[in-house]
């Protein structure tokens, strides 16, 4: 079963690093601070949907071995075109962004990979918008095939699971 404390952690590393940027987007501590929440955003998303198709997950911050595992695990992660084109630099993020300190971004791009990441985050169900592809008929559906004890309790969870159940 899933784990959703993975999913609203990848979501909070998000608005975590939406908080920094515009509180902060002149500071180049708290710029490379929201670059390291956002790669772990897309690093938890990902590990988070294996773990719900039962892979275990390797300890890797590396995202394209992430992405490789999704398509080859049967994940129902949805890869976006920019996280795919920079997963290598987001990579980067999670050593360069605390432990170089001559390691800058520049303002643009961080701004940049908020608008991108939202997109990754929202097409992985990570809102709480709920997907209007989830009736009432849908809700039952996915409650069935689950412990009455994990019952979704937000919008979030109910778009997690739904992509996991209709994924198998």
């Amino acid at each position: 079963m899933c784990d959703m404390r993975y999913f609203k952690s990848a979501r909070h590393k998000f608005d975590a690093a939406i908080v920094l940027l515009k509180d902060y987007e002149y500071d180049e501590l708290f710029l490379n601070d929201a670059a390291y929440y956002l790669q772990q955003c897309i690093e938890m998303t990902l590990k988070a949907y294996l773990e719900c198709v039962g892979v275990t997950v390797p300890n890797t911050h590396q995202i394209r071995k992430l992405i490789n595992m999704s398509r080859n695990n049967g994940s129902p992660a949805v890869i976006t075109q920019w996280v795919e084109e920079h997963c290598g630099e987001i990579t980067e993020w999670e050593a360069n962004t605390r432990y170089n300190f001559d390691y800058y971004l520049e303002l643009n791009f961080l701004k940049e990979a908020i608008k991108e990441i939202e997109i990754f985050l929202e097409k992985n169900g990570l809102t709480e918008q709920l997907d209007i592809r989830i009736t009432e008929d849908v809700k039952r559906k996915i409650l069935q095939r689950m412990p009455s004890k994990a019952a979704p309790k937000s919008n979030l969870e109910w778009n997690v699971y739904y992509r996991v159940f209709s994924k198998k």
